[in-house]
């Protein structure tokens, strides 16, 4: 009786652990496909960034004016960090970000300019 008693508990331990890395997976696959769609979002909307960006390009070629507007970005970053803040986002990571699009636009905008 002890041992059946015993194979019970150990076969309920066993369920227990197969089942709990299922759950497991499961809420993490929920979590993982929210990402995935906030990464599209996010990748769809820098896209439409720099679209604009090349319309910036243009303007700028056709009128002679400098591709780098340090104080427009200077600008934006401040902006852009005060806005990460709501979000509980570090200015370093938000300053990290928007000179990595920054630096994009700027090779975008001198593209333009060379053509």
């Amino acid at each position: 009786m002890f041992s059946m008693f015993i194979l019970v508990l150990s076969s309920r331990e066993s369920y227990a652990q197969s089942a709990a890395p299922e759950n497991h997976d499961s809420a993490l696959a929920k979590y993982r496909l929210t990402i995935d769609s906030l990464d599209n979002a996010l990748v769809r909307i820098i896209g439409e960034r720099e679209k604009i960006v090349r319309e910036i390009g243009i303007y700028k070629a056709k009128h002679n004016v400098s591709v780098l507007q340090s104080n427009r970005f200077q600008q934006v970053l401040n902006r852009s960090i005060a806005a990460g803040k709501e979000q509980g986002l570090s200015p370093e990571f938000i300053t990290r970000l928007m000179n990595l699009i920054h630096d994009e636009s700027l090779r975008l905008e001198n593209e333009i300019k060379r053509k």
